[in-house]
């Protein structure tokens, strides 16, 4: 009973968008469509506006993406954005400030260790709220199905590019530490 009523809504459900451009006519969704991409023009020069008028405030970190997708899409080199680079070093914070990253935005954060201590960023959470493209090590592209920490037992730098994706408050933290400055905080919005 339940497979017959789920391939009937399937049924209605594709049904509903044939009849309704039936009715109204071939144009009007082209019409539809400009509309609404004079809207979201209008949107974006808002955005602007509140940028220029100091948006972001002091303190966090906003990350502003473009966001206008093109051939490659999403992770086309022009959507992407460079966060403040993390810091793994002994008695150094970890990041300067929060990260506000939307959800559905490409980004790439370096993280840097100066070999001064054995360092990890550990953090769950936050990399199952997004999706991991690639980590550079010394030039070694690594596309992981998924990730749970990076350890450093040397000085390098490692390079991460990811999307955002679920809504919420994330940490990378080192391991056994409990200071707020060992600890990056990234708000997905």
């Amino acid at each position: 009973m339940t497979r017959i009523l789920a391939i009937l809504m399937i049924l209605a459900g594709l049904a509903v968008p044939a009849a309704a451009q039936d009715e109204t006519g071939g144009d009007s969704a082209t019409e539809n469509s400009d509309a609404a991409a004079v809207a979201t023009q209008e949107d974006d020069d808002e955005d602007d506006d509140d940028e220029e008028a100091g948006g972001g405030g002091e303190g966090v970190h906003e990350a502003a993406g473009k966001f206008d997708y093109g051939f490659s899409g999403v992770l086309a080199r022009d959507n992407r954005t460079d966060l403040a680079p993390l810091t793994l070093a002994s008695g150094q914070p970890v990041a300067s400030d929060e990260y506000t990253l939307k959800s559905g935005g490409y980004y790439r954060i370096d993280i840097n260790a100066d070999g001064s201590q054995e360092l990890a960023l550990s953090g769950g959470d936050f990399f199952r709220a997004v999706w991991v493209n690639e980590v550079v090590i010394n030039d070694i592209e690594i596309r992981p199905m998924g990730v749970h920490s990076l350890e450093f037992d040397d000085a390098g730098t490692a390079s991460m590019s990811f999307i955002a994706i679920v809504p919420g408050r994330y940490t990378l933290s080192i391991p056994g530490s409990s200071g707020e400055t060992q600890q990056a905080v990234f708000n997905i919005q």
